[in-house]
Formats: C-alpha cells, sequence, structure tokens
C-alpha cells in the first residue's frame, strides 16, 4: 500500500503519453499523404525564422494588446511546465520538492512561477473577455462556429484552472511547511498564493494535506488531458508552430511555384531542334496531375500548415475578398483542408487503406466561388502569426481546374485568349493600343 500511489501516477503517466504519441503518429501519417518538397537549403534562414517568428513571437505583437496576453500566456506556460519535471520525479518517487536542494535558486524558481501564473490568469481572463463580451469580429464571423468556436473557449477554461490547481497546491504547501508537517520540505517563495488563498489558515493539518494533494494530483492529470486535447483542437500550433515555421514560404511572397511538366513542355515548345509532336519515350513518366482536387494532392507542408492553423482569423480579417463580402475566409480554407485529411486518415484506420469515399476537398469541403474570390494579394500570408500560406491551396486548386477542368470562369478565359491573341489582356490588336491617343 505504501507503493500504490507511486504506481497510480506512473500509470496515470503512461496512459496521457502513449495516447499522446498514438495521435501524433496519426498526424504524421496524415501529413505523409502529401507529396515532398525539396526544403534542404535555406537552413540558416529557416532557423532564423523559427527563432524570430516561431520561438520570438515577432508576428503576435503586430495588434499589440493580443500580441502581449499571448506572449504572457507562452512564456508562461513554458516557463511554469518546468515545475512538470519536479512532480514527475515527486509522483514517482515518493519524494516531495525534490529539487529543493537548489536552495535560494528554488525559492525563487517558485516564487517566479507563481507570478506567472498569476499573470497567465489574467491574461486569460482578457481573452475571453475578448472573445465572449467583447466579441471581436474574427471570433464571431461565420466560418467560425459550432466545434471550432467552443474548442476556444474550453482551452481557456482548461489554462483558468491549471493556473488556480497550481496556486492552490502552493498555497496549501506552504501552510503545511508553516506547521512543520511530516514530509512538507520547507523550500520555496509563495509571493501570490500566500496572499490569495487566506482562508486556508483556518483549516486543520489533515485537510489541508487533503486539499494539497488533490490540487496536486488534479494539476498534473490536467497536464496530461491538456496534452491529449491539443489533437483534437487548435492548440495543436503549440507544438506544430514550429515545424511549420522551419518549412515555410522563403521566397518572395509574390512568387508562384512553377509546376515542372509545363516548363518542359514551353521549353520544349521553344527549341528549334525539338519535334513537340514526338511521341513520349518508351517508359517515360506520366505527367503529374496539374494542381489538386482533394488533400492529398497537396503538399506535405501545406498539409502540416492545416494542422499548425491556429484560427486566429488574423487572415480572414486581412483578406479583401472576406472584408467586401465575399464567400472566401483563408482560415476557412485551412479548416477545410484539416477536416478532409482527418476524414481521410479515419478512412485509412477504417480500411487499412484509403477506399474511395465519393468526396474530394474541391465542391464537398471548399466552393469553387471561394477559390475565385481570392485577390492573390498574399494578406492572408502576411498576416498569419505562424507562417501559413492559405493561398497556395487556393492556387493549387484553381491550377486543377484551369488545366484538368477547363472551368476557369469566363473573364478569366477571356483574358487568356487574349493575351494568347494580342499578347495582353484587352481585346484590341497590338497595332491599334495608342489610337487613343490620336483620338485625344
Amino acid at each position: 500500500m505504501q507503493y500504490l500511489p507511486n504506481i497510480i501516477f506512473f500509470l496515470v503517466l503512461i496512459v496521457g503519453i502513449g495516447y499522446f504519441t498514438m495521435n501524433i503518429r496519426k498526424i504524421i501519417r496524415n501529413v505523409k499523404l502529401g507529396h515532398e518538397v525539396d526544403t534542404s537549403g535555406n537552413r540558416g534562414e529557416r532557423w532564423g525564422n523559427v527563432l524570430r517568428i516561431a520561438l520570438g513571437q515577432s508576428k503576435m505583437v503586430v495588434r499589440p494588446v493580443s500580441g502581449l496576453m499571448h506572449i504572457i500566456v507562452y512564456v508562461g506556460f513554458v516557463i511554469i511546465n518546468i515545475e512538470v519535471l519536479e512532480i514527475i520525479i515527486d509522483g514517482l518517487f515518493g519524494t516531495h520538492r525534490v529539487l529543493s536542494f537548489l536552495g535560494p535558486v528554488y525559492d525563487y524558481l517558485i516564487a517566479s512561477f507563481e507570478i506567472l501564473a498569476l499573470l497567465v490568469l489574467v491574461a486569460v481572463i482578457v481573452f475571453w473577455i475578448r472573445r465572449n463580451i467583447q466579441r471581436i469580429q474574427r471570433f464571431i464571423s461565420p466560418d467560425l462556429k459550432g466545434w471550432p468556436k467552443n474548442d476556444a473557449n474550453y482551452i481557456l477554461y482548461f489554462e483558468m484552472v491549471l493556473m488556480l490547481l497550481f496556486l492552490i497546491m502552493n498555497g496549501a504547501d506552504h501552510m503545511l511547511q508553516d506547521m512543520g508537517s511530516e514530509h512538507y520540505t520547507e523550500a520555496g517563495m509563495f509571493p501570490v498564493s500566500i496572499h490569495l488563498f487566506p482562508i486556508l489558515e483556518n483549516f486543520s493539518e489533515q485537510t489541508l494535506i487533503l486539499i494539497e494533494r488533490t490540487a496536486w494530483w488534479l494539476h498534473i492529470i490536467g497536464i496530461l488531458v491538456f496534452l491529449n486535447y491539443l489533437y483534437f483542437s487548435k492548440h495543436l500550433h503549440i507544438i506544430l508552430a514550429f515545424p511549420n515555421v522551419y518549412y515555410g514560404k522563403i521566397v518572395p511572397k509574390g512568387k508562384f511555384r512553377n509546376l515542372d511538366s509545363v516548363t518542359k513542355e514551353v521549353e520544349l515548345m521553344m527549341d528549334p531542334a525539338a519535334d513537340p509532336y514526338a511521341a513520349p519515350a518508351e517508359g517515360a513518366e506520366a505527367p503529374a496531375k496539374f494542381g489538386a482536387s482533394d488533400a492529398t494532392d497537396l503538399s506535405r507542408i501545406q498539409l502540416l500548415a492545416a494542422y499548425t492553423c491556429t484560427e486566429c482569423g488574423r487572415c480572414t480579417s486581412e483578406c479583401p475578398a472576406s472584408i467586401t463580402g465575399k464567400k472566401l475566409s483563408p482560415r476557412k480554407i485551412m479548416m477545410d483542408t484539416r477536416d478532409r485529411l482527418e476524414e481521410i486518415g479515419k478512412n485509412i484506420e477504417k480500411n487499412g487503406e484509403f477506399k474511395p469515399d465519393g468526396k474530394q476537398l474541391l465542391d464537398d469541403y471548399i466552393t469553387r466561388e471561394e477559390l475565385w474570390a481570392c485577390t492573390t494579394c498574399n494578406a492572408c500570408v502576411q498576416a498569419c502569426p505562424v507562417s501559413i500560406d492559405p493561398l497556395s491551396i487556393i492556387m493549387d486548386m484553381r491550377q486543377f481546374l484551369v488545366m484538368e477542368q477547363s472551368a476557369a470562369p469566363n473573364e478569366l478565359n477571356i483574358a487568356m485568349t487574349n493575351i494568347e491573341n494580342n499578347g495582353a489582356p484587352w481585346p484590341y490588336n497590338q497595332m491599334d493600343r495608342l489610337n487613343w491617343k490620336n483620338e485625344a
């Protein structure tokens, strides 16, 4: 019976980490359904982006209020979770405040944890007010409803509870240290919890032990639940933002990708010695599919970005098409891509391999109206705090419509015909272009 709590803790830890690992493997499998992209170069620039954007939060502070609050929550969670290491050691070996041998350093660590916990609590409350009372437009727009809308609040409640449990645990622990209670090593400074919970002074030693142990268990179980909740939540970006920023676009935002097959075709047409009508060599690789109609036609980087999307709506709030009432929402493009990819993953789990389900990303998730509403201005790419590129998915799907289905809007077909015939998108012969000058 003496080691029963340690055994229970070990089992809880194994289950929590095991379930998290299983879900991360699902994400890796789903992302690998996309085609590979060569990202071997520019490592220095990529790591610089990770330090500046993912770690340094440089694109968050463009909006100062939310940026500052996010940095507080981000830094608070990272630093406070150093304390999780101590909880794990204590839980496995039955010790209490095992890192207290650090002496004064430990005292200042606990004090900083408490101050950060209070700041995180305040920041989370501010976020909740902005989302539910102030009702900022990007949090209540039509593309964010149902589960995605509720998920943000669930996370805020989670964070509030975890911070309160941490402070309650420390407050009760401090009282027990003052009482000289057995097993409660006198260590740490508690500048916040000692003032937040004066009511604890009225409890007996046994009641305080019960409060401290309950808060301790709920805190670590809450952290494991939070960890596993990430898979189902937009907060998966806590983990995926770093690889996504690393693999993010580093060429100028206005530069579009050319298809190798099209480039080779143009080179062949421009080569006087080549026979454009010659049959392909025997055993030659068949031309790749032009563009994308389903999630598996996209690149691994695009699929990783779909899982990384924070659903913050900064992209949609900056999108001129969305602002002027068009159906397009770059946030919805990313959410739809992730939802379709998850559906494909569940299909594979059920059947051992993907069985055609009569659905695809185009039309079943993302409409053609949305795709053609895009102005390709890159405002969404510029606005994203974690280097997601919704425009690349839009352009790949447009490419499929134009090159595989000849389904471009009539206005675009007219413009392309004019470019082919007249060298410009206007319906005028090159010799007549300056006629307006004579009329003036």
